[in-house]
């Protein structure tokens, strides 16, 4: 709590400090095309919306006069130390954002103590990432490829690179409506700001022996999307890694009692920050079946709309292991590359580590839904 009290009174300086200004702050820095990139969602963007909303679904119910001199807001997953039940989702293209691209991002993780989840769509390889922060929790976000032999080799990389989990994504077997992105003819994969990953990898190199702009762009484009994607692929990729398999874009209880069936590790509930499928259940709201369902025979974690230390409070109340949280460490990571990502991290431990001691109490296991009332 000591970071807490030293805070009051402290001068934000020339940082935003509520998410909204974070978010305007990248605005008036970014071209049209990567700040609607990131910002926008599929759609009418109803689903990207209710994703915020959805938290004010839910009240907290404080308990007073008890001792909160001592908070620790530390959990443990796959025997890997986080200090705040909070990672850094992944997050593709960070080149669009800033120059310091994922290596800012991943620094500011591994300072923070918290994990960092690494995209396919990088543009820096996942070795650089690796070797930027080799002290770092790092987890390698997997975008299938039609090619199994290149989802076989991605997987093979994370675990040589260090690594701990293979967070496979599932809810993009097409690419969701995206009118901003079409109507600013923008798209940074056809710009191959995110081709790292491919470029490095030697299954790839063998695919596309010319590895000019057209040849790496189609060869993408090809293998990136997979509508025939199933539950018998995971088998597979159960098969390529002794590495813990995440299940990123889970929503409906059915599809979270297969991922246990199935003897994969945990999971991800995830609407894709309402990218994907525009109507979609907010992933709050989602959360609540889901962990009935899976009677903790996995962790569950979840993003979508994660803006403060009240949120996340609320995310662990309804059942949640940990959270993620994309656009607003972006934010900080346009504003001010490694520096500001901190900043947005730092001040999302002080918001937590206040509402734990505000709400009565000191350690994430003793968060439970007595803590919050529904309105």
């Amino acid at each position: 709590m000591g970071n807490v009290f030293t805070r009051i009174g402290e001068s934000t300086g020339d940082y935003p400090l509520f998410a909204g200004e974070w978010e305007k702050r990248a605005r008036e820095i970014l071209p049209a095309g990567p700040f609607g990139f990131l910002q926008s969602g599929a759609g009418d963007e109803v689903t990207l919306g209710q994703n915020r909303e959805a938290f004010n679904d839910y009240d907290i119910l404080p308990r007073v006069l008890r001792d909160v001199s001592n908070v620790d807001p530390s959990i443990q997953l796959f025997g890997q130390e986080q200090s705040l039940p909070l990672m850094l989702a992944p997050v593709g293209f960070q080149g669009i954002f800033h120059s310091e691209k994922e290596i800012g991002s991943v620094k500011a993780a591994a300072a923070a103590g918290i994990p960092f989840v690494a995209s396919t769509v990088t543009s820096a390889s996942l070795e650089e990432i690796a070797a930027a922060a080799p002290k770092a929790v790092k987890w390698f976000q997997l975008y299938w490829s039609k090619n199994l032999d290149l989802t076989a080799s991605m997987a093979r990389r994370a675990e040589e690179a260090g690594y701990q989990a293979i967070v496979v994504t599932v809810d993009t077997g097409l690419l969701g409506w995206r009118k901003r992105d079409y109507r600013n003819g923008y798209s940074p994969l056809k710009l191959l700001q995110g081709a790292a990953n491919y470029i490095h990898d030697p299954v790839f190199q063998d695919m596309v022996p010319q590895l000019t702009e057209k040849h790496i762009r189609d060869a993408i484009l090809d293998n990136i999307h997979h509508p025939n994607l199933s539950w018998d692929d995971l088998r597979f990729l159960r098969n390529q890694t002794k590495l813990p398999i995440v299940v990123k874009g889970i929503l409906h209880p059915a599809d979270a009692r297969q991922v246990v069936d199935l003897g994969l590790d945990a999971i991800i509930v995830s609407n894709h920050g309402g990218r994907q499928l525009d109507g979609a259940i907010a992933s709050v709201r989602a959360l609540p079946a889901i962990v009935q369902e899976v009677d903790e025979a996995v962790p569950i974690l979840m993003d979508g709309g994660v803006r403060s230390g009240a949120d996340v409070f609320k995310a662990i109340a309804l059942g949640a292991d940990s959270v993620l949280i994309g656009r607003p460490y972006v934010y900080g990571l346009v504003a001010d590359g490694q520096a500001g990502v901190s900043r947005v991290i730092g001040d999302l431990r002080t918001e937590l580590e206040l509402t734990y001691a505000l709400s009565g109490v000191t350690r994430t296991a003793e968060i439970s839904s007595a803590y919050l009332v529904k309105r």
